[in-house]
C-alpha cells in the first residue's frame, strides 16, 4: 500500500481513481503530462477541478519542449506529404502553444 499523503489543502489523498483511454488518448495523455513537467496525478487533478497548470521551467522540462517540438515537425513534415492530419495532434499542439506562451510571460525565460 502506498504512504498516505496531504495535498495542498491539507486533506489526505485517500481516494483512488481510474478510467480507461484508447491507446492514442494514453499517448498524448503521456506527452502533455511529460510537457508539463507535473506528475500524473496533479496533471490529471489539476485538469479535472479546471485549475490552470502551471510549468515550472527547468532543464528537464526544456528537453520534453524541445523533443516535442521534434516530434511535431517530423509529424508536420508527414502531413505535407500528403497523409492526414491525426486530431490528438492538434490537442498536442493547443497544449504547447500553452505552455510556450506561459513560458514567454515567465522572466526567467527571456
Amino acid at each position: 500500500m502506498s504512504k498516505r499523503k496531504l495535498d495542498e489543502y491539507g486533506n489526505w489523498r485517500s481516494k483512488a481513481v481510474t478510467f480507461n483511454m484508447s491507446p492514442e488518448e494514453d499517448e498524448l495523455f503521456e506527452r502533455m503530462v511529460h510537457v508539463s513537467g507535473l506528475c500524473k496525478r496533479d496533471f490529471i487533478a489539476n485538469q479535472l477541478l479546471n485549475r490552470e497548470i502551471v510549468v515550472q521551467g527547468n532543464p528537464k522540462v526544456y528537453k520534453a519542449l524541445k523533443d516535442e517540438m521534434e516530434a511535431i515537425k517530423s509529424e508536420l513534415e508527414r502531413i505535407e506529404a500528403g497523409t492526414g492530419v491525426n486530431p490528438y495532434l492538434l490537442d498536442l499542439i493547443r497544449f504547447m502553444t500553452v505552455v510556450m506562451d506561459g513560458m514567454k510571460e515567465d522572466s526567467e525565460w527571456h
